[in-house]
């Protein structure tokens, strides 16, 4: 189990959408256009996240929204205080929050993801 849950940690695009999850519970669509991921990228490592139980997904209409799993804060208190302390000091997870905010204050929704991607993105810089 230690092994597999450090393996799952060992991926900078994990670490980055645990950062996001962190912070607020997200779609695939959300997680790619503020990380620049494509859509394999991101539900593959969420898949491998959802594996290891660090994060919850539950269904609303045609999306799956992700949220940091409640028995993984239970479970590993420390190593997520240590995340979080790690995740405020690296530049690349700091930028992804300030895009985090910028998506939050847009009103922006998976259905505009979906129809405006290209404008959405141009939105974040």
């Amino acid at each position: 189990m230690v092994v597999s849950v450090f393996k799952a940690l060992g991926d900078e695009n994990r670490l980055r959408i645990l950062n996001l999850l962190f912070k607020k519970e997200l779609c695939v669509c959300e997680i790619e256009v503020i990380l620049e991921l494509n859509q394999s990228n991101v539900s593959r490592n969420l898949r491998i996240l959802r594996k290891n139980k660090f994060v919850d997904t539950y269904k609303e209409a045609q999306w799956i929204h992700y949220a940091l799993s409640s028995k993984f804060k239970e479970n590993h208190i420390d190593l997520v205080k240590y995340l979080e302390k790690a995740f405020k000091e690296n530049d690349i997870l700091i930028k992804d929050l300030k895009r985090l905010e910028k998506y939050r204050n847009s009103r922006f929704d998976c259905q505009i993801i979906g129809e405006y991607r290209t404008k959405v993105l141009e939105v974040l810089e």
